[in-house]
């Protein structure tokens, strides 16, 4: 051994230092390593498994409840809400979520609906401004009608979001769920990258919201 030469071990036969700190770091970026690709695998295995429920998802045959209540986003939603009300499938209609601007008027007449139909029976909610505002001004509108079944109106894609932030604010009262279907089909993701992209941020959201639910941690 020349002088230059650095020794295997210590007099106490033990590695080097040097050598401990670069197995502390290789350790280190393993573990590293490992915990992001269990994460990206559980992201995608989540992922797909919310894909399947929500394009799985159905409306409900002659469905009845004490009410109904459609969140914005969509003139379909309100379309499909307002055919449920005129067919008798609850007493009262909350469109939660509408734009200040937007009168009772305008939803009347986008939706062919009749006058006294409105005026006996639909409620609009200005106040909410997000999936968490529908959710408050869902479930203050249910408590103050005493109602115990109420047919929730969104997107499919929408759905478990919505039930997860009403749910968390009113555990008693029964929701059915009665989405407005849209195609989701993978060759229908395949032709559109905005759906595919709609789909992961309604995921990341919901995921948000059922983080929040089980630490208390509001993101």
């Amino acid at each position: 051994m020349t002088h230059n030469e650095e020794p295997e071990q210590d007099a106490l036969g033990q590695p080097p230092k040097r050598g401990l700190a670069s197995l502390a770091i290789r350790l280190f970026l393993r573990t590293v390593g490992f915990i992001v690709l269990a994460s990206i695998a559980a992201f995608g295995i989540g992922f797909v498994v919310f894909y399947t429920q929500v394009a799985a998802l159905a409306p409900i045959d002659n469905p009845k409840a004490d009410a109904i209540v459609a969140l914005t986003g969509g003139y379909q939603r309100i379309d499909q809400a307002v055919q449920l009300l005129a067919q008798g499938a609850g007493k009262r209609l909350l469109i939660s979520g509408v734009n200040p601007a937007t009168s009772v008027g305008h939803i009347r007449s986008f939706t062919r609906s009749r006058k006294d139909l409105f005026q006996c029976c639909v409620d609009l909610g200005h106040d909410a401004r997000n999936t968490e505002g529908n959710a408050a001004e869902t479930v203050q509108w249910i408590r103050a009608h005493g109602y115990t079944t109420v047919i929730l109106v969104t997107n499919n894609y929408h759905m478990p979001r919505s039930l997860a932030e009403i749910r968390r604010l009113d555990r008693d009262t029964d929701f059915l769920a009665y989405p407005v279907e849209k195609r989701l089909t993978l060759a229908d993701i395949a032709a559109n990258p905005l759906l595919l992209r709609t789909l992961m941020s309604e995921y990341v959201k919901y995921l948000l919201v059922v983080s929040r639910d089980y630490t208390g941690i509001v993101p």
